[in-house]
This record gives structure tokens, sequence and C-alpha cells, in this order.
């Protein structure tokens, strides 16, 4: 972490650098050529290809992974390796979005028929009839998808 942006706020403030410097364990002399150096080529390619890779993720409703960044600046004439376009996207905490998968387990036919209701939905029971248990039974099954896979849950009333 760069620590040198928290040294130039105290120096703002009007307070000791070497001070600030001590307590970050930071030594002036490397305070003060950091002012002066505006950063290695490399260190300012980055910084210009971070701006160019958040522009081309956000244009893409932050679905683009490394992959497909890495072609769309290829495409801008820009040279990079995919591993560089992973490692800024990283650390400017810019990930691909995935949509999640959606399946259609069940397809109703619209040409069936509709099954009567046989029982008219009563389920209760008829005290004066108590050896009439068990004579109405109604079953459903049910999909739950699971981490395991797809789990069949079947219930009986």
């Amino acid at each position: 972490m760069n620590c040198y942006p928290f040294i130039e706020a105290e120096k703002s403030g009007n307070h000791n650098v070497t001070r600030a410097c001590e307590l970050l364990q930071v030594s002036r002399s490397a305070y003060y050529a950091d002012r002066a150096n505006p950063g290695s080529p490399r260190r300012r390619r980055d910084i210009e290809l971070t701006a160019k890779i958040i522009a081309i993720h956000d244009e893409s409703r932050q679905t683009y992974g490394s992959p497909r960044i890495h072609h769309e600046l290829q495409d801008q004439g820009q040279r990079c390796s995919r591993k560089r376009v992973a490692r800024l996207m990283r650390q400017a905490d810019r990930y691909a979005r995935t949509p999640r998968r959606w399946k259609k387990t069940t397809i109703a036919d619209p040409a069936a028929a509709h099954r009567p209701d046989l029982i008219s939905r009563d389920f209760t029971i008829n005290p004066a009839q108590p050896t009439a248990v068990d004579t109405r039974w109604c079953g459903d099954i049910t999909y739950i998808h699971t981490w395991q896979g797809w789990l069949y849950l079947a219930t009986v009333i």
C-alpha cells in the first residue's frame, strides 16, 4: 500500500513531514523522491490501461471478464497480455458477472385434458364412519435444485 498520500495530507495540514514519515516507517528521502518521480513507464501504462479496462467493463454492464476485455483492447489497438488485464482488473476490484443458468424442468402439454377433481378437495373424516379412513389419497411432486443436483420431493396427503 502506498503511504505517501497520507504524508502528503499531513504536509498540506501544516504538520511535520518528518514525524509522519517516522510513524509510517518511511524515510523522508523516499517520500520526496516519490513526489519528484511521476512513476515508471510501466506504472503509467498500468494506470492508462486500468482506466480503459474500467470503461470497457462499465460499457458491458460489468459482465465482461479479462478475456473479453483483452479482446476489446486488442480491437482498439492496445498491446497487452490477458494476464496483465486480469491483474489490473483484480487491483481495480472489477470482476465478471455471469448470468445464472435457468433450466425449464416442466413443460405443460397444452392439448392435455384437465383432470376432474373427484373428491372436491374434501379431506375431512366423517366421524360416523371410522372405517372410512385412508380412502382418499392425493399426491404431488416437486423439484428442488440443490448443490448436489436435483432433489425430487413427493408429498402424499
